[in-house]
């Protein structure tokens, strides 16, 4: 039975990364392919060819992407953007929902940023505990002005979904820099912990660790 369970397990374990990649990868291509509802009927791939081919979505999308860039680019788009997000901003609940997309977007996919570029450890939820956490902001305003303290704003995801989780202030002298990239963070997270990356820095201490370390007779 031991021997079953091992060829079991051994199975499984190249069954599940290979239909959960497959399943997350026909997701995308089906949304990707929504975008060929842009083109008239008479243009569309399966009303010329006859048939569907999955995926051709994606080139299309590539196109409306580059073609968008090329287009704000310039003074004319910027301008057409602008008149945009002025209409935006002027509707109530829309305003809120695209202004906090749009910073998120602007933080995510730009490199002019300090935000998601940082794995950090802190302690949380109590002293002794340690949680993985992301820099989001280092310029905090108001918060760091009457905290009187050097402050920085984590994100701590929640596990094993990343995309939800809590923000806190932290001061930046409870906070433990990482080595870790931003991907090797987020697959411990996903996987609850049992894919640690490997690290090549042994012997290495924060000064918070060195802190903590008993002294040495």
């Amino acid at each position: 039975m031991k021997r079953v369970r091992t060829f079991l397990v051994a199975g499984l374990l190249v069954w599940v990364p290979l239909g959960v990649t497959i399943i997350l990868l026909k997701i995308l291509v089906d949304l990707m392919d929504q975008t060929l509802l842009l083109l008239p009927m008479a243009y569309r791939p399966e009303t010329l060819l006859g048939f569907r081919i999955p995926g051709l979505g994606i080139l299309l999308s590539l196109l409306v992407l580059l073609v968008t860039g090329i287009l704000v680019a310039n003074i004319l788009g910027r301008k057409l953007v602008y008149f945009w997000e002025s209409v935006l901003k002027r509707i109530p609940l829309v305003r809120s929902i695209y202004s906090a997309a749009k910073q998120f977007a602007e933080i995510v996919f730009t490199d002019n940023t300090q935000s998601f570029n940082r794995v950090m450890l802190i302690e949380y939820p109590r002293k002794g505990l340690y949680s993985l956490c992301f820099q989001t902001s280092s310029n905090l305003g108001e918060v760091q002005a009457k905290t009187g303290e050097d402050v920085v704003c984590v994100f701590i995801p929640t596990t094993p979904n990343p995309t939800s989780g809590l923000i806190l202030m932290v001061p930046k002298s409870e906070v433990i820099e990482l080595d870790m990239e931003i991907e090797e963070a987020l697959q411990m997270i996903v996987s609850l912990g049992v894919v640690v990356p490997a690290w090549q820095g042994k012997g290495k201490q924060s000064p918070a660790a060195l802190a903590k370390a008993p002294p040495q007779s």
